[in-house]
C-alpha cells in the first residue's frame, strides 16, 4: 500500500534507533507509528532482526487490530500498542524494548522514585510499574491484557499519559509512547538512564531518599513550566 509509504518509514526509523540506541538485542523490542486520520498503524514484524528490517516489511494495522496485508505477522505486543492508541489520546507513537535497568526496576515490581534532578527533568514524580497481571488475564489475552493492565495503572493512579510518557509493566518491561514513533524511542533511552542511574544509587545506599520536592519541582518547571527557561 503505497499510500502508506511514509507511516511505514517512520515506524521503521523507530525501529532502528531501538538497536541503534542498544535498548534491545536480537529481536526484542518493537515501534510503531500511528495515523490517528486514517486509523492505521505500522509496526515491526513478528521475530525479524534488526539486521534484516526494510520500510517495506513494517505492518500495517487497523483500529479493529486487522491486519491490513498478509506478507509479514505484526509483533507479538501489537494488542497492547492498539490499546494505547485507542485509550491514550494523541499518542502517535509507541514503543517496547527489553532494556536491562527499566527490566530491572519491571521485575523487582517498583516503581522508580525521583532520586535526582534527571528524573525531575523529564517526570516530577515516580515512574509508574503496574501490578503483576493475574492469572485469569493472562490466561483471557496477554497483550491486549497488559496495554488494559497500564490503562488501568494510570486511572488509578490519576496518572496523565501525555505527561507520563512512560511505564514498567512487572515482571516485562517497559513501555513508552509520544507524539511521534522517534518520541517514544526518545523516552525510551530516557527511561533506561533514569532505570541506570536509580539503581546505582540504590545498589550505594538501599536507603536512599528521593529528592527533596521543592528541588523536583524547581527541576520539572524550568523545563515545563510556564516561565520555563532551559532550551533556546
Amino acid at each position: 500500500m503505497k499510500e502508506f509509504k511514509t507511516l511505514r518509514e517512520e515506524a521503521y526509523e523507530a525501529n532502528m534507533e531501538i538497536q541503534r540506541r542498544a535498548l534491545a538485542i536480537y529481536t526484542w523490542g518493537n515501534s510503531s507509528a500511528f495515523d490517528p486520520d486514517r486509523g492505521v498503524f505500522a509496526i515491526k514484524p513478528s521475530g525479524v532482526e534488526y539486521s534484516e528490517l526494510k520500510p517495506k516489511m513494517m505492518v500495517l494495522v487497523d483500529m479493529e487490530g486487522k491486519v491490513l496485508e498478509k506478507k509479514y505477522k505484526p509483533s507479538s505486543d501489537t494488542k497492547t500498542h492498539l490499546v494505547l492508541y485507542r485509550e491514550f489520546k494523541g499518542v502517535l507513537g509507541v514503543t517496547h524494548t527489553h532494556s536491562p535497568f527499566a527490566c530491572a526496576w519491571a521485575q523487582a515490581g517498583k516503581s522508580v522514585p525521583v532520586f535526582g534532578t534527571t528524573h525531575a527533568d523529564h517526570r516530577a514524580g515516580e515512574i509508574p510499574c503496574t501490578d503483576f497481571m493475574t492469572p485469569a488475564a493472562v490466561k483471557n489475552d496477554y497483550e491486549l491484557e497488559t496495554g488494559n493492565l497500564i490503562v488501568k495503572t494510570f486511572k488509578d493512579g490519576n496518572y496523565d499519559p501525555a505527561q507520563v510518557n512512560m511505564v514498567l509493566v512487572a515482571g516485562h518491561g517497559p513501555f513508552t509512547w509520544g507524539n511521534s514513533a522517534a518520541k517514544s524511542v526518545c523516552y525510551g533511552v530516557i527511561l533506561e538512564e533514569i532505570c541506570k542511574m536509580a539503581s546505582y544509587t540504590v545498589s550505594i545506599d538501599p536507603s536512599a531518599k528521593p529528592l527533596p520536592e521543592h528541588i523536583v519541582q524547581k527541576h520539572w518547571e524550568r523545563k515545563h513550566g510556564r516561565s520555563a527557561y532551559y532550551g533556546q
